[in-house]
């Protein structure tokens, strides 16, 4: 079916994914992720927007950004673009760097945006890559803490819902963020709209920024819904199909099986053919994640 449209609504936040093609490595040296801070940061300046966190991981990109007068589109393709010219023509090579379309969600900033922040730089943690989030030099978390000035990254937002002196709000933010518990946290990503996976948020909020509000219908089939769960929380389909009982993945299988009943795309026990999983088992896993899912 048609990919739905981008929503463009000037000072909205969204946090967007873009991946290397094929999942294939997008940075080459140390000095690649360099030269893609400094590629946003002219980018932004050219055309106004706000970069309020960004992660740089191997084979992909995340931004939490706030749009200006601009569409996000016109942003990321010329911040991707600049970007793959450069190293492509130092390395020699041809093709797509970047997969064809980027993978954008707008958020409910007044709900989801400190949620969204922290998941944002724990990816590394949650990756395995490092430890602790204060391990990993390729993101905005340093910039928050006050180890590292890059002018081009506001912090200011985010950290004044922390309270107005700096000191205190860098302290309840990294309390928030470097806490014990903080990666086991779910992640903001399984509340998307159930009638809309571009939108993070209630039907509230997709009221306020002018989106039509109706019944659930069958958007997508099964395969892509499936598909977006392993772009949005960064998980393979093999290890989602797998005997595997991480609770990473178990959350993501709930999350697919609510979203497919909530979308009606399929029941649950067509999504547990699909993920080869036991009926009553999945039935019992999303009682406890989603108890409204009972079909």
């Amino acid at each position: 079916m048609p990919r739905r449209l981008r929503i463009h609504v000037p000072g909205a936040f969204y946090h967007v994914t873009l991946r290397g093609n094929h999942r294939q490595l997008i940075f080459f040296c140390e000095d690649d992720r360099q030269l893609l801070g400094d590629i946003v940061a002219a980018t932004i300046e050219r055309f106004p927007a706000r970069v309020h966190a960004y992660c740089w991981m191997s084979n992909h990109i995340h931004l939490l950004i706030q749009a200006g007068d601009m569409p996000i589109g016109r942003v990321i393709l010329r911040i991707a673009s600049r970007y793959a010219r450069t190293v492509q023509a130092r390395l020699s090579t041809t093709g797509h760097l970047f997969e064809r379309r980027y993978h954008a969600v707008m958020v409910d900033a007044d709900r989801y945006l400190l949620a969204v922040l922290r998941y944002v730089h724990l990816n590394p943690v949650r990756a395995g890559l490092v430890a602790e989030v204060c391990d990993y030099p390729w993101s905005s978390h340093p910039v928050y803490v006050g180890t590292r000035s890059e002018p081009w990254v506001t912090t200011d937002f985010a950290l004044r819902l922390w309270g107005p002196s700096r000191a205190k709000a860098v302290a309840g933010y990294r309390a928030f963020v470097e806490g014990p518990h903080a990666v086991n946290i779910s992640s903001p990503f399984s509340n998307v709209h159930p009638d809309d996976s571009r939108i993070l948020g209630d039907d509230e909020f997709r009221k306020s920024i002018g989106v039509p509000i109706g019944q659930a219908s069958s958007i997508g089939s099964l395969s892509q819904l499936i598909e977006e769960a392993c772009r949005t929380h960064e998980v393979e389909l093999d290890d989602l199909v797998s005997d595997i009982r991480q609770r990473r993945l178990t959350t993501v299988r709930a999350w697919i099986a609510h979203q497919a009943v909530a979308r009606r795309i399929a029941s649950i026990s067509e999504v547990a053919r699909h993920l080869h999983r036991d009926e009553s088992s999945l039935r019992e896993l999303v009682a406890r994640h989603h108890p409204s899912c009972r079909r």
